[in-house]
């Protein structure tokens, strides 16, 4: 017998730990820091960026059934497989996957323990423990739901209700940053969390069809209330984090942001707050963070790659692979996998939010050209975007000065614009026509 209720939550809090990764512990706090009395403004723009664009994804996924191609569909089923792939292999064995092992060796293991254990014998047992996990599919999201999200909640509770009985200082009267709003969408747009519910919306609609709904309708419904308990269970941790950093402002008053360590300060705040033993629950906070995500990522890309080649490459299969793989990547540390990985994902996390939008309004957007049009540019700003920053990287001289004078350029979106105007020029091109070219070609 079904109890939607119980479902809903279980596999909302799945979705919640999915989401938290040690990146979403970490920008918080330095978002609060920098912010000061206005932290509540800085945490609106991250709560915006962060958790309203991941739940217009989990929304988009849910009408599609959780099948990434049919989100990037009407973009073409050239562009759309690229990105797919592209997405699948940032947040599985490339990126996402093998930092949650980095992250924890080095934010969990490392501090509580020190040199005990080599990154190499801690990364084999973190992907062990992740393909024990993975390997059933069907009991990937009851696990961290029932067990792994509880047990994060608890230990992020202790923090955050200890910071707000007993603050650490002062909030500071003043700001770091000039536009603390703007720095809040920012630091949410970072999380890439609307990416991840692309690919994590798969294993929750097949978690659902496995507990007895079979409607679409149903899942739909289902995996969008989900969202929204992950939504609320989000919104309660940043707003304490982001709190706590607030309460150390005055100590950082005047200091260049540039110059403080994000991960070193979620350290040092819980040290401050729970001495010692805050070494171990913030080693177990990133712990299970880091693994749930992992869970879920692994088995997303695990699910992906089986659907896209017929099942000729089977579920066991694939996972096996990520996790081999990811342990191997992820001995190379965090700093050098986001060096590696950053600017594939600046290219295509643009156009991935550009297409879950339109997803949305499917049926008001009739011609496919102009969903065609909006993503090509859109894809045309974000590789001239990181040719950009690479060029300045290296000192080589490129002036692309014009991609700054473009409106939302501060806040990471100066493609929207361009995109509306690609759109338009799409919806000029009737559908008949590319069909009237493609037989004069064929003639």
């Amino acid at each position: 017998m079904k109890n939607t209720n119980k479902d809903v939550i279980i596999v909302g809090f799945a979705l919640f730990a999915m989401f938290f990764g040690a990146g979403n512990l970490i920008f918080p706090p330095f978002l609060g820091l920098i912010s000061g009395e206005s932290w509540k403004i800085g945490f609106t723009g991250f709560i915006l960026a962060d958790v309203g664009l991941a739940l217009l994804a989990i929304a988009a996924a849910a009408k599609c059934g959780g099948e990434v191609n049919k989100i990037l569909g009407r973009a073409g089923k050239t562009l759309a497989t690229v990105i797919g792939i592209s997405i699948m292999i940032c947040l599985g064995p490339l990126l996402a996957i093998p930092r949650t092992a980095a992250t924890t060796f080095e934010m969990g293991v490392q501090p509580v323990i020190g040199s005990v254990i080599s990154p190499v014998i801690f990364s084999i047992i973190f992907f062990a423990i992740v393909l024990l996990l993975t390997i059933r599919p069907s009991k990937v999201v009851d696990i961290i739901g029932k067990v792994l999200t509880p047990a994060l909640l608890v230990a992020l509770s202790i923090l955050i209700i200890k910071g707000i009985i007993s603050p650490l200082g002062q909030i500071s009267p003043d700001t770091l940053v000039d536009n603390v709003f703007s720095n809040g969408v920012s630091q949410g747009y970072q999380t890439m969390d609307a990416l991840g519910a692309v690919a994590l919306s798969t294993i929750i609609i097949a978690s659902l069809h496995n507990k007895g709904y079979k409607s679409e309708s149903e899942k739909v419904s289902l995996t969008i209330k989900a969202g929204l308990v992950a939504g609320i269970a989000l919104c309660f941790v940043y707003g304490g984090l982001t709190f706590l950093g607030a309460t150390i402002s005055q100590s950082f008053a005047g200091q260049d942001v540039s110059t403080i360590s994000q991960a070193s300060l979620i350290v040092g705040i819980t040290e401050q707050l729970l001495g010692y033993p805050g070494k171990a629950i913030l080693g177990l906070i990133v712990a299970l963070a880091c693994l749930t995500t992992a869970i879920g990522l692994t088995s997303a890309t695990g699910q992906y790659f089986t659907k896209l080649t017929n099942n000729k490459l089977k579920y066991e299969v694939v996972v096996v692979v990520v996790c081999i793989f990811s342990a191997i990547v992820s001995n190379f540390g965090v700093d050098t996998i986001i060096k590696f990985s950053a600017p594939i994902l600046e290219i295509i996390y643009p156009v991935t939010i550009l297409l879950v939008i339109t997803t949305l309004f499917k049926n008001q957007i009739k011609n496919d050209n102009a969903i065609k049009g909006a993503a090509y540019v859109t894809l045309i700003i974000s590789v001239l975007g990181v040719v950009n920053s690479l060029a300045k990287t290296y000192g080589l001289a490129l002036d692309m000065s014009f991609l700054a004078a473009l409106p939302f350029y501060k806040i990471g979106f100066n493609w929207i614009v361009p995109a509306i105007v690609g759109g338009i020029l799409g919806n000029f091109i009737k559908p008949s026509d590319c069909v009237s070219v493609e037989v004069n070609k064929a003639g």
